[in-house]
């Protein structure tokens, strides 16, 4: 399941951070830290999310 959840990291990361940084850049947030904390924030929400979506996939299989 850990090799499953390294992989779905690689994409749910990229994907929340990307997300964070739109929010950020749409409410007028433009600069360096907020963009650089958005993108943290996505990948620290990531882990845990990937780790749910691999359970939810072994255990289905």
């Amino acid at each position: 399941m850990i090799r499953l959840a390294l992989i779905l990291y690689s994409l749910i990361a990229t994907t929340l951070m990307g997300v964070f940084i739109i929010a950020v850049l749409t409410a007028g947030h433009a600069t360096l830290w907020p963009i650089i904390w958005a993108a943290a924030l996505g990948a620290v929400l990531a882990v845990p999310a990937s780790l749910l979506v691999a359970r939810q996939i072994t255990r289905q299989s």
